[in-house]
């Protein structure tokens, strides 16, 4: 459930840059237990930078970041044993086998092996890939690699998740697994950091929304709120609106034109 009195991840006044481009111009950010966040922008937004700050994968940022009420500083890494992340395009160790793979994600989180083994056994037969729990990654497919990942980023019970196009490639029944699930863990106080470009998962399973637009937040409120004021039925209507993307029909009449011609 939703607690107001301790924001999870605060963030003031973020701002980031690669050389010259300026990527994030002042990110104001509070999120707390119990929210599902879908966090939505156009390529290049700066949605992938601000998750990669907060998992302590990029420096170089100015601003200050507090998860679970910690500054986020250069080598503080024991807030990490408190989060899950499921990257859009993940570096698996596909030569390993899936039992080998969550057996090393357990030791990496300091977890009994024994129980990570018991857990992840569990896990891969409720997503229905419990026959491939000892052949090599390497031999999976795309959507069964993305489970394997989803398990991993589960395995150790975080209070924060961060998932970057996490139905990337699973079929239907798992989709609707995984949007359950996701609204399920949230009822228990943890938080969802949900970044994705399919706008009808993200405005159905989302309590709120935050949309970027050229490294600053455009809008933040639930779908609702965004839906009043806006006057658009959909989230993707909106997106569209507040992002001034509405030549969709003369761009594809210019595809069709160019795909004819001889």
């Amino acid at each position: 459930m939703e607690n107001k009195k301790e924001a999870v991840i605060s963030i003031n006044n973020l701002h980031m840059s690669f050389g010259s481009k300026q990527v994030l111009k002042g990110i104001n950010l509070e999120v707390y237990p119990g929210q599902i966040i879908g966090y939505i922008g156009s390529n290049g937004a700066g949605k992938s930078t601000t998750i990669k700050i907060m998992l302590g994968l990029l420096e170089g940022y100015e601003g200050n970041i507090k998860i679970f009420g910690s500054e986020l500083l250069n080598g503080n890494i024991e807030y990490k044993k408190r989060i899950g992340y499921v990257p859009e395009s993940a570096e698996i160790y596909d030569t390993l086998t899936a039992r080998e793979y969550l057996m090393f994600i357990g030791d990496l989180y300091g977890k009994d092996s024994k129980q990570t083994e018991k857990k992840a056994v569990k896990l891969m037969k409720l997503f229905g890939i419990q026959e491939v729990l000892d052949a090599r990654i390497s031999s999976y497919s795309k959507g069964m690699k993305q489970k394997v990942m989803i398990i991993s980023c589960l395995l150790h019970n975080p209070d924060v998740l961060f998932l970057d196009e996490p139905l990337s490639g699973l079929d239907a029944n798992s989709v609707i697994l995984v949007k359950e699930l996701l609204v399920a863990l949230a009822k228990q106080g943890k938080t969802i950091f949900y970044s994705s470009h399919i706008m009808d998962v993200v405005e159905k399973i989302s309590n709120r929304i935050i949309l970027l637009r050229d490294g600053q937040i455009l809008a933040d409120g639930s779908f609702e709120e965004l839906r009043r004021k806006s006057q658009d039925e959909s989230l993707e209507q909106i997106f569209n609106q507040l992002t001034g993307f509405n030549e969709h029909q003369s761009i594809v009449e210019e595809f069709v034109s160019i795909i004819a011609e001889e």
